[in-house]
Formats: structure tokens, sequence, C-alpha cells
């Protein structure tokens, strides 16, 4: 229902879900905090405003939008996104905590898999200012920002 991705579409979180690295897909295998049998937690391989270790929560099954998903996936990445939220506090001692879900490209939906973003914040980052403000993050700041949600993570 309401999809955009081609028939040739290569999903990059498929791909780093089944283990891939490869060139398309930026995900790493050190970007994944948490995995059970509906979801995945991942540290976003962009900064978003500037802000490096934000997390994306992804059904292990593939949806391109919150209009496909089951009610089953959404009511656990919804309890899911507490803990990395809580997580992300003690990890990162930030002052906020920032979620979003972007479905269809009018709806500023870029990879067409479901994903929920869980973004620490700080006083005065100016993240909103900043939101379009998108560069792939460096690979071993995203290890080292997954290893401290790792940790954290109840």
């Amino acid at each position: 229902m309401y999809n955009h991705a081609t028939a040739d579409y290569i999903c990059p979180i498929c791909l780093s879900l089944e283990g891939t690295e490869n060139q398309d897909t930026l995900i790493l295998q050190s970007d994944i905090v948490y995995r059970d049998d509906l979801v995945t937690v991942i540290i976003n391989s962009f900064s978003l405003g500037g802000v490096i270790g934000n997390a994306i929560i992804v059904p292990v099954k593939h949806f391109e939008n919150i209009y496909d998903m089951p009610d089953e996936y959404g009511h656990h990445v919804f309890d899911l996104s507490k803990r990395v939220a809580i997580a992300m506090k003690k990890a990162y001692g930030c002052d906020g905590i920032t979620t979003m879900q972007c479905s269809e490209p009018a709806g500023d939906q870029h990879a067409f898999h479901y994903h929920f973003h869980v973004m620490q914040r700080y006083d005065e980052d100016r993240f909103n200012e900043h939101i379009t403000h998108k560069e792939v993050a460096d690979p071993k700041m995203r290890a080292v920002c997954a290893e401290k949600l790792r940790s954290n993570i109840d």
C-alpha cells in the first residue's frame, strides 16, 4: 500500500540485516546495537543535524513504510524506542530525545524500509536548524556509539 520502491530496488537495510557490507549499504555489522526476532536497533550511518550516534529501529522483515507494517511490529518498535531513549540518556548524557518516522518521499523517507529514528538532543544544539545537514558518519565513531548503547540497553 502506498509503495514507492521500484521493482529492482536494493534495500540497504535488508542487506545489512543479512550481514552484507558492500557499496549498496553503508551499514556495518558493528553498527548493530540490539536484535531480536522482530526488530533490530542500528546506529544510523548518517549524522542528522550534525549529531552522530542516533539510532534507527527497523523491523527484521521488510516493510516499506508505516502503512505496511503489522501492529505487532509497530508496538514492539514503540516499546523498544523507550528502552533505546533511556540507554541514550545513560550512554550519552544527552539533555533530551527526539523520535521521528518518515513515510513516503513527501514525508522525507529516503530508504524504503520502515525505520524509526531515536535521536539524542542537547540544549542549544540547534538540531532543527540543521536537520537537513546529512553526511555519512565516521564508522569508527558509530562503533563507539553502538558499544555505548549496547552496554546501556536494558
